[in-house]
């Protein structure tokens, strides 16, 4: 199962050091049952770049919470075992947790298929986007449209060899 693990990119150079994405269990984001069902669609190229966005707004929540991080989103595609990642039937229908999955056990950076980062062009709306992310969350339709700004931009694709170019020096390699 392909899975869009949300990160930044100290998360991404940290996984780099240490050869491990993220220790399990953590949260990621698939193509879901649900995610089909709200998207509509049968094509199994859209509905996993819904996935993937899904993953870069959860990338953008964590921005907001680590000032300090250039603003940039960044998601790793990783192939993981069928049955290690799973959707909670329970937060199935709440919108904030659309495609959203567990994965049980720690994934190594060698799984990932690749890497999606922003451009440079994109920090100026990526770091707006995640200093209103609050606001559009509490309903505030201004807000939400600084965050619809971040979203217009496409994720750029590297594959994993790239990574210590996106991470740069003392990255640990």
């Amino acid at each position: 199962m392909r899975v869009y693990v949300p990160l930044t990119l100290p998360g991404l150079a940290e996984a780099h050091r240490t050869g491990e994405l993220r220790k399990g269990p953590f949260t990621a984001y698939a193509v879901t049952p649900a995610l089909r069902e709200w998207y509509l669609s049968d094509d199994m190229e859209e509905l996993e770049y819904a996935a993937l966005s899904r993953a870069a707004l959860a990338s953008l929540r964590l921005l907001a919470a680590e000032p300090d991080a250039p603003r940039r989103r960044v998601v790793v595609a990783v192939d993981v075992p069928d049955g290690e990642a799973a959707a909670d039937p329970d937060r199935a229908l709440d919108p904030v947790a659309l495609g959203e999955v567990r994965v049980a056990r720690t994934v190594t950076l060698a799984k990932a298929a690749a890497v999606h980062v922003d451009s440079d062009e994109a920090e100026a709306d990526v770091s707006a986007a995640a200093l209103a992310l609050d606001a559009a969350g509490a309903g505030d339709d201004d807000a939400q449209f600084v965050v619809d700004g971040a979203e217009d931009h496409e994720l750029l694709w590297y594959a994993t060899q790239e990574i210590p170019n996106l991470v740069g020096p003392g990255d640990g390699s």
